[in-house]
């Protein structure tokens, strides 16, 4: 397991891009747990600091530690519900943007490479076409930056495992910029942080049906 101390972002106002009586959508800071880790040390994650604002608050999905973007939370039971099953039957669109080591070979494709946890190296996850879980990446290369010999990508995950983006990208040899667990020490240093931002998010609204479409650009 990662033995980096979980050290949060600075306390400072969220930005909601909605709220409304049954649900909210914000922006994660990168470096934020979502949720709670083990330990009083891993207590400050999102959920904390949105309940905070809205003690009714409660988690549907997550994002990463390192990955910063959108993220949807219901206010009531019945809306966590709908919501969570919109994610299971893959109702929920999802893009995210990264950077990426490198030149992809083709300008679009889709990554199908089966997922499981590596456990003796947790929270690492590993391809294993044997064991591993369907899992399926949509991609497109929106720049190529060749001075840093880098790639802007858009990502669009149908499946959510956990660090699917990260591992496919690195089982490309196109490793995200900034990634400690899955990017060479080079590839790690070229960026603060982990390039991976969730900048759009569509779904039903659980509650009166209508379309929510919510991007939120990169500062990156």
């Amino acid at each position: 397991m990662s033995t980096l101390p979980y050290i949060a972002p600075p306390q400072a106002p969220l930005h909601y891009l909605h709220v409304d009586a049954a649900l909210l959508v914000v922006d994660k800071p990168s470096g934020l747990l979502s949720v709670p880790g083990r330990g009083a040390d891993k207590a400050d994650c999102l959920v904390a600091r949105v309940q905070a604002d809205y003690p009714d608050a409660r988690i549907v999905h997550r994002l990463d530690m390192e990955t910063s973007g959108l993220m949807v939370l219901a206010r009531e039971a019945e809306t966590h519900r709908a919501l969570s099953m919109q994610f299971q039957q893959r109702l929920v669109k999802k893009r995210y943007i990264a950077v990426v080591d490198g030149l992809l070979a083709a300008a679009s494709g889709t990554i199908d490479l089966p997922l499981i946890t590596d456990w003796p190296n947790r929270p690492r996850q590993k391809v294993d076409f044997t064991l591993g879980k369907p899992s399926l990446t949509h991609y497109q290369v929106l720049a190529y930056d060749a001075a840093e010999n880098t790639s802007r990508v858009a990502l669009e995950p149908e499946t959510g495992r956990s660090h699917q983006l990260r591992v496919h990208l690195m089982s490309l040899s196109h490793a995200i910029l900034g990634d400690a667990l899955y990017a060479s020490p080079a590839v790690q240093q070229k960026a603060p942080r982990l390039l991976l931002h969730a900048e759009y998010l569509a779904f039903a609204h659980p509650q009166t049906g209508a379309a929510m479409e919510f991007s939120l650009p990169e500062a990156f």
